[in-house]
């Protein structure tokens, strides 16, 4: 759908029906594991590229199990590829739902930014006449205080 202004709420319930559904998923893949950066930069990657060459050697490794040691685990081979292409199938999914809910909160987030800059400049052009608005102001300023000398731009989203 093309964006435009989002005026939509998630009620804790919503959220809470959001968490459950997200530890279904979590619960349906038990053996996911965390891998350090030192890890993920050892192991041998299969991507796109790769992935014909892993399915044209499960072929070859069940097709001709005789030349194989016997202490080579064709069924473990033909698991791991089997996982591997499902788990791409659920990764694509989640990355597409990610990227929506990525997107959607940058499009709110600016929104809310916005107009908190417009209310901003309200308040700021009211304080020099309406009494009690200047502690507003400044409060609403800190967030374009400068940080260790350095200036930020009120409109950079920092």
């Amino acid at each position: 759908m093309p964006y435009q202004n989002i005026t939509a709420s998630l009620s804790p319930t919503d959220i809470k029906e959001i968490k459950t559904a997200l530890q279904t998923i979590q619960d349906k893949l038990p053996f996911l594991v965390t891998l350090s950066p030192d890890e993920r930069r050892k192991m041998l990657k299969m991507g796109d590229k790769s992935l014909a060459f892993v399915n044209n050697s499960v072929s070859a490794a069940k097709s001709n199990p005789e030349i194989l040691p016997a202490s080579f685990d064709v069924e473990e081979l033909v698991g791991d590829y089997q996982l591997a292409t499902a788990l791409n199938e659920v990764l694509i999914s989640m990355y597409q739902l990610a990227e929506q809910v990525d997107d959607t909160l940058l499009a709110v987030g600016s929104e809310a930014m916005t107009s908190s800059l417009t209310v901003y400049d309200y308040v700021k052009t009211a304080a020099k006449k309406t009494p009690g608005l200047k502690t507003v102001a400044e409060q609403l300023g800190e967030r374009f205080k400068a940080i260790k000398g350095r200036p930020t731009k009120a409109a950079s989203g920092s």
